[in-house]
């Protein structure tokens, strides 16, 4: 590998933790418009594992833009971030997979703590000006609530 790929692969993981963290505080801040772009037009995403639903990324951020009404306050922390890169015989390519951990600290309007835990399968796509997300998965292992 030349310095030249190296570069190229450690910007790609740069621009690739960005997206990641965009998509936390998309979510978080109720921004389902920052939401909807960062995914590829034919982007879907999956919180059946949460006991959501599953479908175009665009039709997911009407619903969580509903069901995230319950909870004004949000704060999702992702982690253990495990990024693939698609590797082309030593140059990095134009797909990428991230495995990442999280924990998600909400609370209800009530006052009551709501706190999960899992992880995130996200597949990426390079598009002309960046990563997109071409798909989200979310499978939640563990919940807590205390209610007030």
């Amino acid at each position: 590998m030349t310095q030249r790929v190296d570069l190229a692969t450690v910007m790609d993981r740069l621009a690739i933790d960005d997206l990641i963290t965009g998509y936390a505080a998309a979510v978080d801040d109720s921004d389902w418009t920052a939401y909807r772009a960062l995914f590829t037009p034919d982007g879907r995403a999956d919180y059946r594992g949460s006991g959501g639903i599953e479908g175009p990324a665009a039709e997911v951020a009407d619903w969580l833009a509903e069901t995230m009404l319950l909870f004004p306050v949000r704060q999702h922390l992702i982690v253990n971030r495990r990024v693939r890169i698609q590797d082309l015989g030593g140059y990095p390519g134009d797909a990428a997979t991230v495995r990442a951990d999280y924990v998600n600290p909400m609370r209800f309007e009530s006052g009551g703590d709501f706190v999960c835990g899992g992880r995130y399968t996200f597949t990426l796509r390079r598009a002309d000006f960046g990563w997109l997300l071409g798909s989200v998965v979310v499978e939640e292992k563990w919940r807590r609530m205390d209610t007030p």
